[in-house]
């Protein structure tokens, strides 16, 4: 007996003119289902166009990558106004979508974009909303993520008409899986004026990778001495295609912005790979990257706390190990 599929719909997020990785990995937590891939607004534009970063002419579309990674259906989603700039157009738009189409979930990244919306939609629809999750079981409404600084994993059922979930970046490895790729145009009633418009969007690190997003992490501790110092790590971080973060102890000394920080009062991340520099490895931090696929630690200190969590440890001063490694590399 054939299985019956649940209509999911998955929000796309698109950076370039590209489909971002990290949304490829939600659909492949939605594998096996009726999968409905939706971009919003202005980024329903780059559907049909080449992606701006592949390296060929004959680089797949957003529609064919799309369609590469399980959408049986893409939905272009447009409103009376431009929703790109109107986050809560951009939320009642997805709750247009949802009754229009019937969908029993709905799954988005835990990125800013996607925790922004999903909590509007969730107050829009009256639903339960889970966030950060990092295993999904979509028939069963059971999802796992962390709690209490990721000390343990706690399983949870959501109870609801619709299943809001959205998912920890990196969390869940992309797999293709193709499929037909219909492309479709919808028009949300979105009729309000929006309560927050978007104006300008500036980055912190331009140039650089999201932290939270990355596949590659290499992050420095205290031991980095100086905020120059951190031009060491960017270059490594260039070598491996690398975002370039920060320990607590490391921004309270002043070295790095608190956007780089990653622990529990910093940012949660879930990369490939997370390379410690000069990190002790204190509870705080483990918190933030304990997720990661592999970690490696470079601390001069045999005895740090970090070696007990890391996968690959080299002890030695980062100032003689990161140079050589990037030379290497």
């Amino acid at each position: 007996m054939d299985q019956i599929k649940i209509k999911t719909g998955v929000l796309i997020e698109i950076e370039n003119g590209a489909v971002k990785e990290t949304s490829l990995g939600v659909m492949t937590a939605a594998a096996g289902q009726d999968i409905y891939a939706l971009i919003l607004g202005r980024d329903a534009s780059a559907v049909n166009a080449p992606s701006v970063n592949a390296p060929s002419v004959n680089a797949p579309s957003v529609k064919d990558k799309l369609a590469e990674y399980g959408a049986g259906t893409i939905v272009s989603i447009s409103g009376a106004e431009d929703l790109s700039a109107y986050p809560d157009l951009q939320a009642l738009a997805l709750a247009s979508a949802v009754k229009e189409y019937n969908f029993e979930t709905l799954l988005g990244t835990a990125s800013a974009t996607g925790r922004d919306i999903f909590a509007r939609l969730a107050a829009i629809l009256d639903a339960p909303l889970v966030s950060d999750c990092v295993e999904i079981n979509i028939e069963e409404k059971i999802v796992k993520k962390s709690h209490f600084s990721g000390k343990t994993m706690a399983t949870l059922k959501a109870n609801g008409s619709i299943f809001l979930c959205t998912i920890r970046p990196n969390s869940i490895e992309p797999v293709a899986a193709a499929t037909a790729g219909q492309l479709v145009e919808f028009t949300a009633d979105t009729q309000s004026t929006g309560l927050i418009k978007i104006v300008e969007t500036k980055k912190a690190t331009k140039g650089l990778l999201d932290l939270t997003e990355a596949p590659i992490v290499i992050t420095g501790g205290r031991a980095i001495k100086a905020a120059e110092n951190y031009g060491m790590l960017e270059t490594c971080a260039q070598k491996l295609g690398a975002a370039v973060g920060a320990s607590r102890a490391a921004v309270d000394a002043g070295f790095a912005p608190h956007s780089m920080q990653v622990g529990q009062t910093g940012k949660t991340v879930s990369p490939k790979l997370y390379i410690a520099c000069g990190v002790s490895g204190a509870v705080q931090h483990y918190a933030g990257m304990k997720t990661s696929k592999v970690i490696v630690a470079i601390n001069e200190d045999k005895d740090a706390p970090i070696f007990s969590k890391c996968d690959y440890g080299i002890v030695g001063d980062i100032f003689d190990v990161v140079p050589v490694l990037t030379e290497k590399l």
